[in-house]
């Protein structure tokens, strides 16, 4: 009784192993025996052939091959498949375990849908709270988390990191493959068709890449802004991309069309008829020649040299026949922010791009583009991290001849510095200069008004973009700390003149001069004696 029993309860799992033993068998047959498509079935060699015996060897021989490599390859992919799953199952953990109660993503294997779908819903989530859209405000200047730029060659950073290069070709992998990844994946989107137009679309490639910023906000992502040519001169597209740190995800993909975008450079004056001469020369061949979208406003305190500044402007003028041009006189003491001041207010057109610039500036007509791409009214105002040149006659001292100002124009750690503390050249809409409040005219002579402007921006909604730029120079000049400054200024004019010499490497040369000439003379006299 017993026996029967227990072979009653065992019939029906021996029963389910017979169905399943029989299945695999029916699915192996199936695999061995499925003949391949009309263009790749094998014809069998006929009974009477002579060579029956060998030719069925060989087809048989080569169909166990061909399902023999069929097999190898099906492993293979529920291999990948397994990995693949398995990575997507721990980044769902992650995040799970990181933001239980914001998302509350599930990790039900029941329905990975919806767990896909919290983790999308969460990597959107990052693009909301990070600064892609618009501004923050921020409570102090050194808040503000700057951009890098970079080509297809290089990086330009602000922070060097051990090579101490404020330009480099980016060595580490990481950030090479990082910024490989991001250019191909614009392009793609580029050349992604769009489905409205039917006329041929152009086709992207890496070589139509201008320039891009990027930076990382360590709690978000890393948000890039890259730029391309367009269909036509001074049409551009521009590509944001953001990195939640996860898959980039593409958040704007718009033309930018500057054609009618005009800037007006806006220059406080006193004196310094010479740096105004060579200032003209630099803005007639890139503002004027290569640009042509753009106005000059000077604001002159006192008339002392107003004579020379005015011809100069003139004969600019003429030669160039550029009429697009403000000559201002203030008979009163010199103040940068109240020359910019009364510059930006004057302008009575439409809205305009303001470039607030000194008689000491060299840019290029890639920066004025730069100038226009990285401002947006009620959006962006852009200050840009300019390079400042060293002391020539310190770097190219050993040298028989210094090069000329095109040729010194190199951005090396030899040749100068980003001016990382400086926020006197920025490019801003007029609209939002006026609506922020313009400079704080209390603040009279050298430096302090650049600052508190600064940080009237940092304090608004708009969005600060700071980054360093590949076109915009401090030419070196003497610097002459007044005694009329406070105290305060004082001590930033000498700490400006003290960075603008040279490098540390050179200004420890310097001091070593008389060691290093008594060390040479002394291989000289050596040298004799042998």
């Amino acid at each position: 009784m017993m026996l029967r029993r227990g072979f009653i309860l065992f019939l029906p799992r021996l029963v389910g192993l017979l169905v399943v033993a029989c299945c695999s068998m029916s699915i192996v047959y199936m695999l061995a025996c499925t003949p391949k498509g009309d263009n790749q079935q094998l014809a069998l060699p006929r009974v009477h052939s002579p060579a029956v015996k060998e030719g069925y060897e060989a087809i048989l021989q080569e169909r166990e091959e061909q399902h023999r490599n069929y097999m190898i390859s099906l492993k293979k992919q529920i291999v990948q498949l397994k990995a693949e799953l398995q990575g997507r199952t721990e980044q769902l953990k992650s995040v799970q375990n990181q933001y239980p109660d914001s998302l509350d993503i599930q990790l039900d294997h029941h329905k990975p849908e919806k767990a896909q779908a919290n983790l999308l819903a969460f990597l959107r989530s990052q693009v909301d709270k990070a600064e892609v859209h618009s501004g923050v405000k921020l409570s102090t200047e050194y808040a503000a988390v700057p951009f890098e730029s970079f080509t297809l060659q290089k990086v330009y950073q602000l922070e060097t990191g051990l090579t101490r290069h404020p330009e480099e070709k980016p060595v580490r992998k990481d950030k090479r493959d990082e910024l490989i990844e991001v250019i191909e994946l614009a392009v793609g989107s580029l050349n992604k068709p769009d489905g409205v137009s039917k006329a041929k679309p152009r086709v992207y490639t890496a070589s139509d890449f201008i320039e891009g910023i990027y930076r990382t906000e360590k709690n978000k992502g890393t948000l890039y802004e890259l730029t391309f040519k367009g269909d036509a001169k001074h049409q551009f597209k521009k590509i944001v991309l953001f990195r939640p740190f996860g898959p980039v995800m593409k958040v704007k993909n718009e033309n930018v069309n500057m054609a009618d975008t005009l800037i007006n450079v806006i220059v406080p004056l006193a004196k310094r008829a010479n740096k105004f001469r060579q200032f003209m020369q630099n803005f007639r061949e890139m503002g004027i020649q290569q640009d042509g979208r753009i106005h000059l406003t000077v604001v002159y305190f006192g008339k002392e040299q107003i004579n020379e500044v005015k011809s100069i402007l003139e004969n600019t003028s003429k030669s160039a026949n550029f009429k697009n041009f403000t000559f201002i006189q203030l008979n009163e003491e010199f103040s940068r922010g109240k020359g910019l001041d009364v510059g930006a207010r004057f302008w009575k057109g439409n809205n305009v791009v303001l470039f607030f610039c000194d008689v000491d500036i060299y840019f290029t007509a890639e920066f004025l583009n730069s100038c226009r791409l990285n401002t947006q009214p009620g959006k962006k105002v852009f200050y840009p991290v300019l390079f400042s040149q060293y002391n020539p006659s310190i770097i190219y001292g050993h040298h028989d001849s210094i090069p000329s100002l095109e040729q010194q124009l190199t951005i090396k750690k030899e040749t100068g510095f980003w001016r990382d503390f400086g926020f006197g050249m920025t490019c801003q809409y007029r609209s939002d200069f006026i609506n922020i409040g313009g400079f704080d005219l209390d603040i009279k002579g050298w430096g302090g008004e650049d600052v508190h402007l600064y940080r009237k921006y940092l304090h608004s909604n708009l969005m600060v973009i700071r980054t360093p730029v590949r076109g915009l120079f401090h030419l070196w000049h003497e610097k002459q700390c007044l005694d009329e400054l406070t105290p305060e200024q004082y001590k930033m004019c000498m700490q400006s003149k003290a960075m603008n010499e040279a490098s540390h490497g050179q200004l420890g040369m310097l001091v070593f001069k008389q060691e290093i000439e008594m060390y040479l003379h002394r291989q000289k006299l050596s040298n004799k004696k042998t």
